[in-house]
């Protein structure tokens, strides 16, 4: 959600929706990795879930320090060219949460056992039906917040308050490990 008000922030509504299109459909890929088992074929392994457990934490780690030491310029994310489709692809394929999310939603909270087709149905709709509005109010609000033109100080502490709310995810991680 960060990078789509990043995208919004650095790039406006236009090249932020392309970049949505992209999350979308790499949330609704991981979804499918995760109904049809490969995900947990793949996670199954020490080795491979150790691997990406650190890739994670490091990669949520490097964004948060590029976001704290940014400067006085909101940086969510850089980049010299809009994001695009691809990218947003991309970001939700290696994105952990978007596994561990899915996987509790399908896995976790069965209301119609009898007829899992109809539950998987449901479930994909409905989760669609709360990512698209959540996803374009973080586009908006990625986009308003370019319009307020925010002192250098206030940017700062944006910055740092994304930093921190990084860390948190991370420290997260680490705990539902441990």
């Amino acid at each position: 959600m960060l990078s789509a008000a990043g995208v919004g922030s650095a790039y406006g509504f236009r090249y932020g929706l392309r970049y949505l299109i992209g999350l979308f459909l790499g949330t609704n890929l991981v979804s499918a990795a995760v109904i049809s088992g490969l995900a947990a074929v793949l996670l199954a392994s020490p080795v491979v879930r150790t691997v990406l457990l650190i890739a994670s934490v490091g990669y949520l780690l490097y964004l948060a320090a590029r976001i704290a030491f940014a400067g006085a310029k909101i940086a969510f994310i850089e980049a010299r060219e809009a994001p695009g489709i691809t990218a947003g692809i991309l970001l939700q394929i290696i994105n952990p949460k978007a596994y561990a999310v899915n996987a509790t939603l399908f896995t976790g909270f069965a209301f119609a056992p009898q007829n899992l087709l109809f539950e998987t149905g449901a479930k994909l709709i409905i989760l669609n039906l709360i990512w698209i509005p959540i996803h374009l109010a973080w586009l908006w609000a990625g986009v308003s917040l370019h319009r307020l033109n925010l002192s250098a100080r206030a940017q700062r502490r944006i910055n740092i308050l994304m930093a921190l709310s990084m860390l948190g995810v991370v420290a997260l991680a680490l705990l539902s490990v441990i």
